[in-house]
């Protein structure tokens, strides 16, 4: 079975900061004491260079992986899932709850009309930047729509619950 080069240049360095351990050990032990504390330094020193470098091997070599392309086809989307597009996301989800509680308040005369205006504005802008992802601005646009016709609440929080669902699955740490 034939190791990948990141492997091999990993074990060589492992190799050199081994006999540098060793040897600077060796010397250290020497000035200080004599032979017995030099074996003693050296075998220290190589076993720690030794132990700190197979123990950030998978660090290392994840350094030299190559990045994995986007997944694409049927219900993915062309953007990279990126923390950028998962934080717009979850903005657009949270101002188009601010607008849906806008247009159904919970007390009559709840909300004053330039309030539930600047909050209609600022979710249709945030659901129309380019960083979001289209399976969330698609799903954003049909939650919008249904707070626009404003007879339903019932249908609007359906689409609400539609769009938490899309911006779940739009994480990509799940």
């Amino acid at each position: 079975m034939k190791s990948p080069l990141a492997a091999r240049i990993h074990l060589m360095i492992t190799f050199v900061l081994v006999t540098c351990g060793v040897v600077g050990g060796a010397c250290l032990g020497l000035l200080l004491s004599g032979r017995l504390m030099a074996l003693v330094f050296a075998c220290v020193g190589g076993l720690g260079a030794g132990i700190g470098s197979f123990s950030s091997r998978r660090q290392v070599l994840a350094l030299f992986e190559p990045e994995r392309e986007p997944e694409r086809g049927p219900g993915r989307d062309a953007v990279p899932a990126d923390g950028y597009g998962e934080g717009l996301a979850d903005a657009a989800l949270v101002c188009i709850a601010t607008y849906q509680a806008a247009v159904f308040p919970l007390t009559p005369d709840g909300v004053a009309e330039a309030e539930r205006e600047a909050r209609r504005t600022m979710a249709y802008r945030i659901s129309a930047y380019e960083g979001l992802p289209h399976q969330v601005r698609a799903s954003a646009a049909a939650a919008l729509e249904a707070i626009d016709q404003g007879l339903d609440a019932k249908r609007a929080e359906t689409a609400m619950k539609e769009l938490c669902l899309t911006v779940y699955d739009n994480r990509s740490g799940r």
